[in-house]
């Protein structure tokens, strides 16, 4: 038995089987500082997992969380100065 398959691209061509646009690249960029705290925060439970919290871990973890907060509040701030500006 033959696998029938279409010979054009465009045909099985899947969503995410193209480049990001612009947009999508400017948005990861906007999001870049959530994202490397969020990767700190997650690197400071890692190294928690298997050992008991010292007081300098836990100091550590604390401003982790910390700077999670704070970078999503400069975020969502930024997105609602936008949207009031829009409207």
């Amino acid at each position: 038995m033959h696998a029938i398959a279409a010979v054009q691209a465009i045909v099985t061509a899947d969503e995410y089987d193209r480049e990001p646009t612009a947009a999508e690249l400017d948005a990861i960029e906007t999001e870049m500082p959530l994202i490397w705290a969020e990767v700190e925060l997650l690197d400071v439970q890692i190294a928690l997992l298997d050992r008991e919290p010292s007081e300098l871990s836990t100091r550590r973890l604390r401003r982790a969380r910390r700077r999670v907060l704070a970078v999503r509040r400069e975020l969502t701030n930024r997105a609602t100065a936008t949207a009031g500006e829009a409207a």
